[in-house]
């Protein structure tokens, strides 16, 4: 599995307009429930009940909110930086501006898997660099995924 198996690139979010956790998980659940078919506050409150069990935000600015939503057939993505830094609980304590939203189907396998790939490239200080400076969606889709 690579990140281009995940994220496609018209799910590549820059500079959202987000101003606290909460609601940048709404945008995020928002715009990942048009593109899957999934009820919107279905996936919003899926990634907030994983938020109560650990902050998904990583350290160095990055946070991979993600959940295994009811009905989801494949992996979904979505990539987000945010116009400014969002106060995320994050491990480090750093407001987080990288976002990577992973669903995946009810099999844990893959949902590991998908996580393990996702995280790996985003401790990648060249990769969180290249986003941070891109210009454009296709910029950032490009940086993360190698091309």
């Amino acid at each position: 599995m690579n990140i281009a198996e995940l994220l496609r690139p018209e799910n590549v979010l820059v500079d959202l307009d987000a101003s606290s956790k909460p609601q940048l998980l709404q945008q995020l659940s928002e715009r990942a429930a048009r593109a899957t078919g999934l009820d919107q506050a279905a996936v919003f409150n899926g990634l907030s009940h994983r938020e109560t069990l650990g902050s998904t935000g990583i350290g160095q600015g990055i946070a991979i909110p993600h959940s295994a939503p009811a009905g989801l057939a494949t992996p979904f993505a979505l990539l987000a930086r945010t116009a400014k830094p969002v106060e995320f609980d994050a491990v480090d304590d750093r407001p987080v501006d990288l976002v990577f939203l992973l669903l995946s189907p009810a099999d844990r396998t893959s949902h590991l898997k998908a996580l393990s790939v996702v995280s790996r490239q985003l401790r990648s200080a060249g990769v969180t660099e290249r986003l941070r400076r891109a210009r454009t969606a296709a910029e950032m889709y490009a940086a993360m995924t190698g091309e």
